[in-house]
C-alpha cells in the first residue's frame, strides 16, 4: 500500500468522523432521562471510533476537541439528571485527547487548541482539557494560557464570564505548583479576605507546594470555633504537623477529629500516632455520654466491642429512632447474625414502629419482613429484662395500629 493510498484512507477516515460529528451537531431528537446512559453509550462508541482509526495525535486532538463542541446541542436535547452524558465528556472524552496530546509535537499549537476549544463552555466540561493541561504541557505553554485567560478577564465586564476565566487561572497555578498566583487569583475571584472556604483551598495549595507554614498560617486566619469544613481543615492540619515533626499537635487533631465522630479507622489513626492503647478510655467515654449517638453505636461495633455496644443501645433503647433505618438496620442485621437477639430486637422494633408510624404502605413489606424476624427473634431470647417481652409488644402493635389492614395483610402472607 503507497503511502498516497494511506493518506487518502486516513483523510476519509477523518471525514466520516467529522461527519459524525456534524451530525450529532444537527440532531433535534429529544433524549429522556430513561435514555441518557443510551446516548452516553453512543458517545463513548463514537470515542471508541476515533481512538481506532485515527494515529496521528494532532488530528486525534483536533478531532476530540470538535466532539467536545457538540455538547451545546447534546446537552439542550437531553435530560442529563443522571450525570451520564456529562461524565463522557468530562472523563472519556478528556482520557482520550490527553492520550494523544502527550504523543503531540507542537505543543504551542496544542495550547492553541486547548484555548480556541475552552472560549466557550456553557456547560462546565470543557474545563477538564485544562484541569489535565499538566500532563502534557510545558511550563511556558501553561504560562501562556495563564496570560491568555488573565488577559480575558481583564477585558469582561461581567462578574460571572470573569470569574469563569480567573477559574482557568486557578487550575493551572495549581498545576504549576505557583502557590503565591493562585492566592492571588482566588482574592481577585473572591475578594481579598477569603472566608473559610478560601482559607482552606489557598491552605491545601501552599501546602501542595511544599510550604507547611504559610499553609498553616492560612488555616490560623479561620476564627476558633468555626465548624465549616472542620473535617477538611483538620485533614490539612495533620498533614502539615506530620511534615514538621510536631507529633504533640497531630496527636491533638487525632484526637480531635475521631471525637468529633467516632470510627475504626479515625481511631487507629489516632493511636498510630500516640503509640498507645486507648481502647478501653473511648469506650467507657461512649458508655458515659447520656444521649444516644448511632456514629458512637457504630464505633463500638467497628472495634467489635460487642457487650460495651449492647449495654450502651439497651440503656437507650428509648432514644432509637427508625427513621434513621440507615444507621439502625446494618445494627440490626449485626446483631441479629451474632446471635444477640435482644439487642437486634429492640433494632428492629425501632424500625418497624416508624414505618408503621409514618403509614406509608409501600415501606409495609419491609415492616412485615422485620416483624417475623422478631417473631423468630423472640425464641431464642432468653431473659428479656426490663424490656417488654415480644407478646405484650405484638399486642401493642395491634391495639395501636390494628386497622392497618394492609400491613398485616403482607405479614400474614
Amino acid at each position: 500500500m503507497t503511502i498516497t493510498h494511506l493518506k487518502n484512507k486516513q483523510m476519509t477516515v477523518e471525514r466520516d468522523l467529522k461527519s459524525r460529528l456534524s451530525a450529532l451537531k444537527r440532531s433535534k431528537r429529544f433524549i429522556r432521562w430513561g435514555e441518557s446512559a443510551g446516548l452516553a453509550r453512543e458517545l463513548r462508541e463514537l470515542l471508541q471510533k476515533i481512538e481506532d482509526l485515527v494515529v496521528d495525535p494532532q488530528v486525534g486532538c483536533k478531532l476530540v476537541a470538535d466532539f467536545y463542541t457538540t455538547d451545546r446541542s447534546v446537552f439542550d436535547r437531553c435530560d442529563d439528571s443522571s450525570g451520564h452524558v456529562g461524565d463522557v465528556y468530562r472523563y472519556d472524552a478528556c482520557e482520550l485527547f490527553v492520550s494523544y496530546a502527550k504523543r503531540c509535537a507542537d505543543k504551542s499549537w496544542l495550547a492553541k487548541l486547548i484555548l480556541k476549544t475552552t472560549l466557550k463552555d456553557d456547560y462546565g466540561v470543557r474545563d477538564a482539557l485544562v484541569n489535565s493541561a499538566v500532563e502534557f504541557l510545558p511550563p511556558e505553554q501553561l504560562r501562556w494560557l495563564i496570560n491568555q485567560y488573565q488577559q480575558l478577564a481583564e477585558e469582561e465586564p461581567e462578574e460571572f464570564p470573569r470569574r469563569h476565566w480567573l477559574y482557568q487561572v486557578k487550575s493551572l497555578a495549581r498545576q504549576l505548583k505557583d502557590a503565591p498566583l493562585f492566592e492571588q487569583t482566588r482574592r481577585a475571584v473572591w475578594g481579598d479576605e477569603p472566608g473559610t472556604a478560601g482559607c482552606v483551598d489557598i491552605a491545601r495549595v501552599y501546602l501542595e507546594c511544599g510550604d507547611e507554614q504559610t499553609a498553616l498560617a492560612w488555616l490560623e486566619r479561620i476564627p476558633a470555633g468555626e465548624s465549616f469544613q472542620q473535617q477538611e481543615r483538620d485533614e490539612l492540619l495533620l498533614a502539615i504537623y506530620d511534615r514538621q515533626g510536631d507529633k504533640q499537635r497531630q496527636a491533638e487533631v487525632a484526637r480531635r477529629s475521631f471525637r468529633r465522630q467516632r470510627s475504626r479507622s479515625g481511631f487507629e489513626r489516632w493511636i498510630a500516632i500516640v503509640g498507645d492503647e486507648l481502647l478501653d478510655q473511648e469506650v467507657q467515654i461512649v458508655l458515659d455520654a447520656p444521649l444516644l449517638s448511632l456514629t458512637d453505636a457504630a464505633f463500638l461495633v467497628e472495634m467489635e466491642q460487642w457487650d460495651a455496644a449492647e449495654c450502651y443501645l439497651q440503656v437507650r433503647a428509648e432514644q432509637l429512632d427508625g427513621d434513621h433505618y440507615q444507621f439502625l438496620l446494618p445494627l440490626a442485621e449485626t446483631f441479629e447474625s451474632l446471635a444477640r437477639p435482644l439487642t437486634a430486637s429492640l433494632l428492629y422494633r425501632a424500625l418497624l414502629d416508624s414505618i408503621l408510624h409514618r403509614a406509608r404502605t409501600t415501606t409495609y413489606g419491609h415492616g412485615a419482613r422485620y416483624l417475623r424476624k422478631l417473631d423468630l427473634l423472640a425464641k431464642t431470647v432468653s431473659d428479656w429484662d426490663d424490656i417488654e417481652p415480644h407478646t405484650v409488644y405484638v399486642e401493642q402493635l395491634q391495639q395501636k395500629h390494628g386497622r392497618k389492614t394492609s400491613f398485616w395483610s403482607r405479614y400474614e402472607r
